[in-house]
């Protein structure tokens, strides 16, 4: 599983990686693991959800591609259980060569009303989480000369949206982290790279609209054609599947060289 940081020579079709996705239990997370199973890679999810649900989606992707599919449960406000994740995911798989940090919540609100709870949370999941994965894996993927991780970080965390502080304030960090964890890896064949998505109609954006409409004085229907998809010149949602095929792509050889960037998958969002 080692390659030379200098000349990578790891192919991944030779050779089952081993990856772990935290909040894959459904959305993005749940696209990006499809993607990977398919490719014929091991799969720990993470998540919260009904736990026959999860075992039903668990099952479901071993079955179809012939892999290792595992769940662990850990909460992403919690250090010690996300050590416990990584530790759980090298003890199934032997190693974990793939990390892929998806975990995220949100809260809509003016700041002069921005409950400091939610604030709390949404930092906690969304950005110190992806610092705790990072730091329990990342010993192990520089010994081997070979690691991927892989934040999801968001178009807000290169442009700012009203009402959103905290998540916008989060996935900015994501993207300092990448780089800084990017730099760190260079010479030891470990790479990290942020995928920053535009909207994808998941459970989390779903959610968002209600939100919004209040907090806007309009009516759904109204936020998701002239506040939703107005950030998005093509006035479509981003896919999952696309999200995930661009995943996998840093995970490949040819993807070796890209490290420390951030790449959006917006629809030309952050093009304005």
């Amino acid at each position: 599983m080692s390659q030379s940081a200098s000349a990578p020579t790891k192919a991944v079709s030779t050779a089952p990686l081993n990856t772990v996705i935290t909040g894959s239990t459904s959305g993005i997370g749940l696209g990006v693991a499809t993607a990977f199973a398919a490719e014929g890679w091991n799969v720990m999810l993470n998540g919260f959800g009904d736990a026959d649900e999860i075992e039903k989606t668990r099952a479901g992707l071993e079955a179809e591609h012939g892999v290792k599919v595992r769940y662990h449960g850990a909460d992403m406000t919690r250090p010690e259980e996300i050590r416990n994740l990584i530790n759980e995911t090298e003890a199934a798989f032997g190693q974990v060569d793939v990390l892929v940090n998806n975990a995220g919540i949100q809260h809509v609100s003016p700041i002069e009303e921005f409950p400091e709870d939610k604030w709390d949370a949404i930092m906690a999941i969304n950005l110190s989480s992806a610092f705790h994965t990072t730091k329990a894996a990342f010993a192990g993927m520089k010994k081997r000369g070979y690691g991927r991780i892989i934040n999801i970080a968001s178009a807000h965390g290169l442009v700012a949206s009203p009402y959103k502080a905290a998540y916008v304030a989060a996935k900015h960090g994501i993207l300092g982290l990448t780089k800084t964890v990017a730099l760190e890896g260079a010479e030891h064949g470990v790479t990290c790279n942020a995928i920053c998505p535009g909207y994808v109609k998941t459970p989390l954006v779903e959610k968002q609209i209600p939100d919004t409409a209040k907090a806007r004085g309009m009516t759904e229907d109204e936020v998701v054609k002239t506040v939703i998809l107005d950030a998005q010149p093509t006035k479509q949602f981003v896919t999952v599947e696309q999200i995930g095929a661009m995943a996998v792509f840093l995970c490949a050889d040819a993807a070796a060289q890209i490290t420390g960037a951030a790449h959006q998958i917006d629809g030309g969002w952050v093009a304005h």
